[in-house]
């Protein structure tokens, strides 16, 4: 099934879509894909929806704890992220060979078609990393690669905004992750069912230009691999949100840079996933 966040009459609510349009409406209950997770038999209770809806919002507009995040994932981002001298945290391994694991504050989403905004005065080193995100099903603590995908509930789109100034200088990249609105989610958030890890397509294009082009088949360590590794000694909890990293084409990548800047617009496509689509604002 697919379900987006909406809002209407100024309240959260969770809409059901058949292909891209939203079909049925949850009882108000439902605000988020959390509460659809912890009630599923509210699915039984969704009615048409026949009205308009005044915004999109992100499948979970505000997760209950930091959204978990994975690093150099792809093997062609890794040499690009070396490359570009920003990287200070790599001990100089190109390649990774284990999960490099930081987060993002959960006040930093934002959903689809709202605005990333940033200070000038603070960063210009702005980029964009368009990541499929894991949303979790199942909670538990020690979980076994083998029983790993039973824990995912499904999938959502994540851009990972990065002050990349921060991430090198503070040599860690907590901060430089989690500026307000550095975290992009929706549009859609889908069921594990409709989407096949080994041949899915991402892309990002930033004002029409394509940037990034791979496919999850791709990723250094499976949805598997970084479930077990990060539910080793934490446990997890119906609704955490995993990203799992970027591929290479983001801004750093190229001579010079290109950061983003006011008034350009990032989509983000993954099959079966929607479009998240933001533009940047420079705050006055």
């Amino acid at each position: 099934m697919k379900f987006m966040g909406v809002r209407v009459a100024g309240k959260p609510r969770l809409v059901i879509l058949e292909g891209t349009q939203p079909a049925r409406i949850l009882p108000d209950t439902v605000r988020d894909v959390v509460d659809i997770i912890e009630k599923p038999e509210s699915i039984a209770d969704a009615r048409e929806f026949a009205g308009t809806f005044e915004s999109a919002i992100a499948p979970v507009p505000r997760p209950r704890r930091n959204i978990f995040c994975v690093g150099k994932n792809y093997r062609d981002h890794a040499a690009e992220f070396a490359r570009s001298g920003v990287d200070a945290s790599s001990g100089g391994e190109l390649i990774p060979t284990a999960p490099i694991i930081f987060s993002k504050v959960p006040e930093c989403v934002i959903g689809h078609g709202a605005s990333i905004s940033f200070d000038p005065t603070v960063s210009t080193a702005i980029d964009y990393e368009g990541e499929l995100a894991v949303i979790i099903g199942k909670g538990g603590r020690g979980i076994s690669q083998s029983e790993a995908m039973d824990h995912v509930w499904g999938y959502t789109i994540i851009n990972d905004v990065t002050a990349r100034d921060f991430q090198n200088r503070l040599k860690q990249w907590h901060v430089g992750k989690s500026f307000d609105t550095f975290c992009p989610m929706g549009p859609w958030a889908v069921t594990r069912e409709e989407v096949d890890l080994a041949d899915t397509r991402l892309r990002t294009w930033v004002n029409g230009e394509l940037r990034q082009d791979t496919n999850t088949s791709l990723l250094i360590f499976d949805v598997p691999t970084i479930i077990a590794v990060l539910s080793a000694g934490i446990t997890l909890y119906p609704g955490d949100i995993i990203a799992t990293g970027t591929p290479s084409g983001v801004g750093l990548g190229f001579t010079p840079p290109k950061y983003l800047k006011h008034g350009d617009v990032v989509a983000i496509e993954i099959d079966g996933l929607g479009r998240l689509e933001n533009s940047v604002v420079e705050r006055a």
